[in-house]
């Protein structure tokens, strides 16, 4: 896409702190992060959202996120990880291209768990919830 941020880093037209790379992802620090050594990984391939990533990309997206947080781990001594995509503007995805966040965690940091990004109690009982989402069509 042409106005994309991170298909302009993927084709090279802007600078980044490469730390991976494969034939269809790369893994680059975020230019505004939220810890030592926070991560993206991306697509080559511009697409906004996970469900339009196709599987086998998908299958590889998820190898290489587990790739670098092992890099990170050695290379920082990071105690833990916080690993998540804001999956549509609504979710909070301020760059419409797909990216995982790889945010290397250290006791102390002051950091919260993903628990504590939404407060939007469903209205309805988890069993009714868990019924709607078995009864769509792309259910297995």
């Amino acid at each position: 896409m042409e106005n994309c941020i991170f298909c302009k880093i993927v084709d090279g037209k802007i600078e980044s702190e490469k730390i991976y790379e494969t034939a269809s992802i790369i893994s680059f620090l975020d230019i505004n992060p939220k810890a030592p050594g926070h991560s993206l990984v991306i697509p080559k391939e511009h697409v906004e959202i996970l469900t339009e990533l196709e599987d086998e990309l998908a299958c590889e997206i998820f190898k290489v996120t587990k790739r670098v947080e092992e890099m990170l781990k050695e290379s920082l001594d990071a105690d833990a990880f916080t690993i998540g995509i804001n999956d549509g503007k609504a979710a909070g995805q301020e760059i419409p291209h797909l990216h995982i966040n790889v945010l290397p965690r250290f006791m102390g940091n002051g950091g919260k768990p993903i628990h504590s990004v939404v407060k939007n109690p469903p209205k309805e009982e988890v069993p009714k919830i868990a019924e709607k989402i078995r009864k769509t069509s792309i259910s297995p």
